[in-house]
């Protein structure tokens, strides 16, 4: 490493390696951590999704955050199952790494492989600590219109499972 280079941060958790077994959701490196980033392709599903389950759950605790790779455009699915949730995110613009504001956290979580590949290589925003967590990508759910909101409602319920076994309480 040369004079002026960051360490990369625990990139134990890379979804590429053949052999890796994932360390189980509770065990990151920050116990509680005060600032989080969700991070997926577009920030129209997953990411938006976890940003705001972790706000609603965690309250001002932690400052939470959500951006894509890209921007897309809203996904109505996503309204419909947050709504059911209590949850409104009608006015939410999607949001690009490259528009962040903030630019370091203290977890970074990529809930899809590019995402994470990405976090892994960024300068412009840093993390002690990148997390990924697989997700669902729920667009590709084939059938009614029940079926399709299904596999949303399941995205959303395994997010939330996922922010309550990673970060629990906060102090």
């Amino acid at each position: 490493m040369g004079a002026g280079d960051k360490p990369k941060p625990d990139q134990a958790s890379s979804p590429s390696a053949e052999t890796e077994v994932p360390k189980p959701l509770g065990e990151g490196t920050i116990a509680n951590p005060k600032s989080v980033l969700f991070v997926c392709n577009h920030n129209i599903i997953r990411s938006p999704m976890a940003e705001a389950l972790t706000r609603v759950r965690y309250g001002n605790q932690m400052f939470v955050a959500s951006a894509g790779v890209k921007t897309g455009t809203p996904d109505p699915f996503v309204d419909a199952v947050m709504e059911e949730a209590g949850i409104d995110l009608h006015e939410r613009p999607p949001q690009a790494l490259a528009d962040l504001e903030d630019t370091w956290f203290d977890v970074i979580i990529t809930l899809s492989p590019t995402a994470h590949h990405v976090a892994l290589d960024m300068d412009h925003v840093e993390a002690d600590e990148i997390g990924y967590w697989a997700s669902a990508d729920p667009t590709v759910a084939q059938g009614s219109r029940e079926q399709k909101l299904d596999a949303y409602r399941d995205v959303r319920d395994r997010l939330l499972e996922n922010i309550i076994a990673r970060f629990g309480t906060i102090d």
